[in-house]
């Protein structure tokens, strides 16, 4: 159990070195990812648009394909007019006529409304494009800063998470689950040392006997407010010995 400890608190000190050398980054990272969410959002919206646009001008040739055939058709009636014998003959051309005519009008209507979408599509897709490049641009300038403070603290970011390997690996999955479970919830802070008689992470008393309890370095103790993981000053000392 004493070894589980250790570990666990060694665990805590390699990933609180690593959230300093995150911290040193700044906001870059965050700006990054965000840049990188927009991107993929514009992006997305732009083949979406295109798509549209597309789409608007197939309907448009459709219906303007369609026009052009009523249209031989009316022609066709006009003709066939002229040879009628009767007049149910006649009739019945004139609604044909008058069905093709309506249906004209119809598609016509249509062409202009898949025209009107379409130029409002390729004029949104320019101002897509446009907004594209801008991220693009501040996409590229944010990775480069970035790049240059991590290589700044590349070399002992690199150099802690290897330790932090090798740590991990003497870790049953369960006791890490709990660690990085309430690492989540505490900023960053899941074992913290009992400094004074009190909780290193909420500052709360520790009772004298859970004290005696956490020198025996027995079990695994929680904080009964916060619910961070306890070590004995003996597991803090031996961690100072190590590094």
């Amino acid at each position: 159990m004493e070894n589980k400890l250790r570990n666990l608190y060694a665990l805590q000190m390699i990933d609180s070195h690593l959230d300093e050398l995150e911290e040193m980054k700044g906001d870059l990272p965050g700006e990054v990812r965000s840049l990188e969410g927009q991107l993929t959002e514009l992006q997305e919206r732009l083949e979406a648009l295109e798509a549209e646009m597309r789409g608007a001008f197939v309907s448009r040739d459709d219906a303007d394909s369609q026009i052009l055939g009523l249209k031989d058709k009316l022609e066709t009636y006009r003709q066939q007019q002229y040879a009628v014998r009767n007049n149910r003959e006649y009739d019945a051309l004139t609604r044909e006529m008058d069905t093709a005519t309506s249906s004209i009008a119809r598609l016509e209507k249509e062409m202009e409304e898949f025209e009107n979408r379409a130029t409002v599509a390729r004029t949104t897709i320019e101002t897509t494009k446009e907004g594209i490049d801008a991220v693009l641009m501040a996409l590229k300038e944010k990775r480069a800063a970035l790049a240059e403070v991590s290589k700044a603290t590349e070399e002992e970011e690199l150099r802690f998470r290897h330790e932090r390997e090798k740590v991990v690996v003497r870790l049953n999955k369960g006791d890490l689950a709990t660690y990085e479970r309430i690492r989540r919830a505490k900023q960053g802070k899941a074992v913290v040392a009992v400094k004074r008689g009190a909780c290193g992470g909420c500052f709360n008393r520790v009772p004298p006997q859970r004290l005696l309890e956490l020198r025996q370095n027995a079990r695994i103790h929680t904080c009964e407010r916060c619910g961070r993981i306890l070590v004995s000053d003996e597991i803090v000392e031996s961690a100072a010995r190590v590094d």
